[in-house]
């Protein structure tokens, strides 16, 4: 079996035993809100970026990682690096890796580096991820385990529902209006992720109860073979919710493996408190 390693950005949500595998490693992006910056890494402190967020009237904002910092990920005794980026098309961290590849290139032409535009976020990136170690566990070769993921991450879907539309308010992709009549009136948007990796609005009802039991009808209609899909349901700081998400899915189709997790902190800064993530 070929020497691999797998390079994540943080928006990724790793399960614990994948952060302490040392195929494993993650390039952390920074978070700010107003004057108060974090790293996005084991430290981050979910509840206390909410509550920072929750009271600034000012937009929060991620700082991808630089390609210096990818560079290094990528140095080490390895005839492959697999690279798991948040889609090319909401952040530069995609970017960066490819800069990075490109420079330590320059002085190490014997590793392969594939960087993955995972075209989502959140648990779409874990879902590459752990398709890339499966592969590769398997002994499969670069451009198999290259070729499988690409086409695997094509036929993924993400999905999510948010408690609250602040963030993309703040975010400018809603504007007052629409984001003070969706509090008003509890309206939730079911949005997903177009195949170039932009955000879209699948579908909208009142009430957030009302919103995951339409968001899972959707996902039962649109997955083939979901017996041979993990189901990834990530969530910001509701295990609860995470957990009903779960048993409404289950009940509408079978899937081979379910893994539940929660938001680090970039995916925190877009989903809110009380947000759900799932891809399958």
């Amino acid at each position: 079996m070929m020497k691999y390693k797998i390079v994540v950005d943080s928006c990724c949500e790793l399960p614990e035993i994948q952060k302490k595998d040392p195929h494993f490693e993650i390039i952390p992006l920074t978070l700010s809100v107003d004057d108060y910056q974090v790293v996005d890494d084991e430290q981050f402190d979910q509840k206390e970026f909410i509550k920072r967020v929750s009271e600034s009237p000012n937009c929060p904002k991620s700082a991808c990682p630089s390609p210096e910092a990818y560079m290094q990920a990528y140095q080490g005794d390895y005839e492959a690096v697999f690279v798991v980026t948040l889609s090319a098309n909401l952040s530069g961290s995609y970017n960066s890796a490819v800069l990075g590849a490109n420079l330590y290139k320059e002085t190490s032409k014997d590793v392969k580096i594939h960087i993955f535009n995972s075209k989502s976020a959140s648990v779409g990136e874990t879902q590459i991820a752990l398709e890339i170690q499966k592969l590769a566990e398997e002994g499969k070769s670069f451009d198999i385990i290259v070729k499988q993921v690409e086409e695997f991450l094509e036929k993924m879907n993400t999905y999510f529902v948010l408690e609250t539309l602040d963030a993309l308010r703040k975010n400018g992709r809603l504007t007052n209006i629409q984001a003070v009549l969706a509090n008003v009136l509890s309206i939730k948007p079911i949005m997903g992720a177009n195949p170039d990796g932009t955000i879209c609005k699948l579908d909208q009802v009142r009430g957030m109860n009302k919103a995951l039991t339409k968001m899972a009808d959707l996902i039962a209609e649109k997955v083939i073979q979901p017996e041979e899909k993990r189901l990834a349901i990530s969530h910001c700081n509701c295990p609860e919710r995470a957990e009903y998400v779960k048993q409404l899915l289950l009940d509408r189709i079978k899937v081979k493996e379910t893994i539940i997790l929660n938001t680090a902190g970039v995916s925190t800064l877009y989903a809110s408190d009380g947000g759900i993530i799932v891809t399958i």
